[in-house]
């Protein structure tokens, strides 16, 4: 069967067979390796995409589904040669380790800061909590999209450092260095 789709403001058409699910569509047809598959039973969210603006798991969508849609993934957060503040976030404030959770984490934050310019850490931690990351406690990716938001309010200030955990984030109390690698 032929699908056609806008991927990234681009139109593309393909012929596919009708149980190809969105994520290999993405990977395998359009080389579009951003979308991670991890489970492939909508569990980890390494995989979420957006259709028509809203986040989806793409390992539960077949791409016939997505035929006249609209498809976002994270290779289109980039616009004009820059990247997306949530982007940004993610390295400024190392909310990444392995990465492979990353793509989806960062869907799926770009969705929350589109919805809700200032969120709290809760409200954070409720948007991100279809995703699983293996590698972090967590504490870096919602300090990731705190600095986003912050980011495009144009609240941060440059001389501002992000914050570094150097104890996991469920030790009581805050540890975290400074700059010069204090603790404070």
């Amino acid at each position: 069967m032929q699908v056609t789709m806008t991927v990234n403001g681009e139109e593309v058409t393909r012929e596919i067979e009708g149980r190809l699910l969105l994520v290999h569509f993405l990977r395998d047809h359009l080389q579009l390796t951003g979308t991670h598959w991890g489970c492939d039973t909508s569990n980890c969210g390494t995989c979420v995409v957006w259709l028509d603006g809203e986040p989806v798991k793409s390992c539960t969508v077949l791409a016939a589904m997505a035929g006249g849609h609209e498809v976002r993934t994270v290779e289109g957060l980039e616009q004009h040669g820059e990247l997306d503040p949530i982007q940004r976030g993610f390295m400024e404030c190392h909310g990444l380790q392995c990465g492979f959770c990353t793509p989806g984490m960062m869907m799926t934050a770009r969705a929350l800061l589109d919805r809700n310019a200032d969120p709290s850490d809760e409200e954070i931690r409720e948007a991100i909590s279809g995703q699983i990351c293996r590698c972090t406690g967590y504490a870096t990716i919602v300090r990731s999209i705190r600095w986003a938001a912050a980011e495009q309010a144009g609240t941060r200030t440059t001389a501002e450092e992000p914050e570094r955990t150097v104890a996991p984030a469920d030790a009581p109390g805050p540890a975290v260095a400074s700059a010069s690698g204090s603790a404070s």
